[in-house]
């Protein structure tokens, strides 16, 4: 052999030999970019699987709640709404008024017998003939016919104003004659008002005239006559606008109708204390509070007396239990109703969710074994596995770890509900006790080790 042909032959080895080598780097490049890449997409899978259990508990639980603090919230604002309108009709429409009252004053006070027990009329001012209650059965009619008049001369000031005050029922007439003066002859006002709402309106501004029942500017002499149709009390005031005081002379007559009292079943005068007259539940009581006549010859006399319902406490009792009961009831029904309808939403989307964690953690799941028996599994990857502990150092995160021993890596999920959730030895043993995956409690058929490349 030529000293060519050895070198040939020496220079084809060495490219033989080294050929085998590069073919190794790569291989081992190749298999350490797979685990890397397998290694990553089991973690993803791990993390979605976890969010998702997570989201799912954390939203049952949430509309639930927020489904029964509403339902909470809503009984109580309507029971305090119905102990606030209690209230309101007790204290408020049936609460103590205040009524001043002069000759020939006839008014009717009635209440719901279902609310109210009784009224009370107490006088405030003493006198020795004084107001009387009367008890009906029914509204008295109102067919006693009286008249009656007053006359008044007296200085008006600058910007300021006169009343005077009836209580009238319907069908009754004021009729003024006035005589005004004034250093300027500038006009005055006088008006009839119906209740002190609509007097302090026209006194907020006195030239307005659509504040009251009778409005007219007067200057020198004239007349007024108005009728009215509801029983209210009636202010009669003049005004004056000017810088200068103002002389009136006013002569009021009233034609006013009262309720005849001759077949009251009750009297009282209020000259001897408290009056009461109690009402008959489900039945149609009505008072009548009237003053005596003024006597001719005799100074005008008025009284101030105080009228209040006294409550009938058991209908509120009864009506806030029953409201109560009812609210409660309805609270009741519509909650089971919910609670049907979300079981019924969960039973059919579980199978569903289920199926898909299986698929995605079967992504990241290589336990590469030929058949589906358990009995088949490889040796090295099985102690690499079992006794994969994490090392001092390491920054995985808790949410990776065995939720019973939170000491190894989770390494095993369940079928057929797909949850990874335990290492493979901490599985086994809930596969042998329990037999339930301890995120959903679902029946489980089988353990599957994830084994990692």
């Amino acid at each position: 052999m030529s000293l060519m042909e050895h070198s040939l032959m020496a220079s084809s080895s060495s490219i033989s030999s080294s050929t085998p080598v590069q073919e190794t780097e790569v291989q081992v490049e190749n298999q350490q970019e797979h685990e890397q890449h397998e290694h990553n997409q089991q973690q993803q899978n791990r993390n979605v699987s976890s969010v998702r259990v997570s989201f799912t508990m954390i939203s049952d639980w949430s509309s639930s709640e927020f489904m029964d603090d509403v339902w909470s919230c809503i009984i109580i604002l309507l029971v305090c709404w119905f102990l606030a309108v209690s209230a309101m009709v007790v204290m408020g429409f049936y609460g103590e008024r205040d009524l001043p009252i002069g000759p020939n004053f006839s008014s009717l006070l009635t209440a719901n017998s279902l609310f109210v027990s009784e009224i009370e009329v107490l006088e405030v001012t003493e006198s020795k003939l004084g107001p009387v209650l009367y008890g009906f059965y029914k509204p008295p009619p109102l067919d006693v016919e009286t008249n009656w008049s007053e006359s008044y001369y007296t200085s008006v000031p600058a910007y300021s104003h006169k009343e005077w005050i009836y209580y009238l029922n319907p069908g009754s007439e004021v009729d003024i004659i006035y005589s005004a003066k004034s250093q300027d002859s500038s006009p005055l006002f006088i008006v009839i008002a119906e209740g002190e709402q609509d007097l302090l309106e026209w006194i907020e501004d006195p030239s307005y005239p659509n504040t009251t029942l009778s409005w007219s500017i007067i200057q020198g002499s004239g007349r007024i006559q108005q009728k009215v149709f509801t029983s209210s009390y009636y202010y009669v005031a003049v005004a004056n606008i000017n810088p200068e005081p103002a002389e009136v002379q006013l002569n009021i007559s009233i034609q006013a109708f009262l309720y005849n009292t001759t077949k009251a079943y009750c009297k009282c005068s209020l000259s001897e204390g408290l009056c009461r007259l109690k009402l008959f539940p489900f039945k149609q009581n009505v008072a009548v509070l009237s003053s005596p006549t003024r006597q001719q010859g005799t100074p005008p006399e008025d009284w101030f007396v105080k009228v209040s319902y006294e409550p009938r406490w058991i209908t509120y009792f009864v009506g806030s239990g029953a409201m109560t009961l009812i609210f409660f009831l309805i609270y009741k029904v519509c909650a089971k109703f919910l609670n049907s309808s979300r079981n019924g939403s969960d039973n059919e989307r579980t199978p569903l969710l289920g199926q898909k964690d299986d698929d995605i953690l079967s992504l990241g799941s290589s336990y590469d074994s030929v058949s589906h028996d358990e009995e088949f599994e490889d040796p090295l990857a099985l102690g690499s596995t079992e006794g994969k502990q994490l090392k001092e150092g390491e920054t995985e995160n808790s949410h990776h770890l065995c939720l019973v021993c939170s000491d190894t890596a989770r390494d095993s999920f369940f079928l057929p509900c797909g949850h990874c959730a335990t290492c493979y030895t901490c599985g086994t043993r809930i596969m042998e006790d329990a037999g339930v995956c301890p995120v959903c409690r679902r029946k489980m058929k089988k353990l599957r080790r994830i084994i990692a490349v």
